[in-house]
């Protein structure tokens, strides 16, 4: 549990969360982006930079969020929010949209998480077997056909219970596939030691992340 003494550091927003990733999204990648959180993705890359967005209801070249007076009631992601359409982008039938997923054409998956285990298992479907979520639905089919899975999601629950764990408690969307983790006070890497921390926010002590985390981090080499 995190310590109770006052801390000297700011945990990031979702934005900045969001910002923080598409920083390390490499030009050209074809890139889906998740519920929640990793639709902020898309706001943060610059115009001038080529990472071409993946909806799997069937949109390729998506763009950011639109302005309230330019929305296309017609154009949306997944989790039927408004998008834009960038220049050369398209849209394609449903079933074509998954055979790019599963056909291993897609560099690169976000979607937030309840949970990561050490090993790169995932859950993020539901929190128990009674959970009303009715099914795992495309996360699964992300999860295992994306060439590389990366995790954008808060350190902590709000009740202060760790998400980076040694072995999931929720059911689980895919097992062994994440490869990279950000967070409000970190970016780790998921390796065969576990966790490496990355990068960290301003202000925060590794023991104080590591107060954070039920899995232990390590440092780079």
């Amino acid at each position: 549990m995190p310590e109770t003494s006052s801390v000297a550091f700011k945990p990031l927003g979702r934005a900045a969360m969001a910002e923080r990733l598409a920083r390390d999204i490499p030009e050209g990648w074809y890139v889906n982006l998740g519920i929640g959180i990793p639709t902020l993705v898309a706001d943060h890359v610059p115009l001038d930079r080529e990472v071409i967005f993946h909806s799997e209801n069937g949109v390729l070249g998506m763009g950011p969020a639109p302005a309230a007076e330019h929305i296309d009631p017609w154009l949306i992601n997944a989790g039927k929010q408004h998008v834009t359409l960038r220049q050369g982008g398209c849209f394609v039938h449903h079933a074509d949209s998954f055979a790019m997923i599963r056909g291993g054409h897609l560099d690169l998956c976000v979607l937030g998480a309840y949970q990561v285990a050490t090993n790169g298992d995932i859950a993020n479907w539901a929190t128990s077997e009674n959970d009303t979520a009715p099914a795992v639905g495309g996360a699964m089919d992300l999860a295992v056909g994306a060439k590389r899975l990366w995790v954008v999601m808060e350190q902590t629950t709000r009740e202060g219970h760790a998400r980076l764990v040694n072995r999931l408690s929720y059911p689980a969307t895919a097992l062994a596939v994440v490869k990279r983790v950000y967070t409000n006070l970190a970016v780790f890497e998921v390796t065969e030691r576990g966790f490496v921390v990355l990068d960290m926010i301003a202000g925060l002590s590794f023991a104080a992340l590591q107060a954070r985390s039920e899995a232990k981090l390590h440092l780079p080499s």
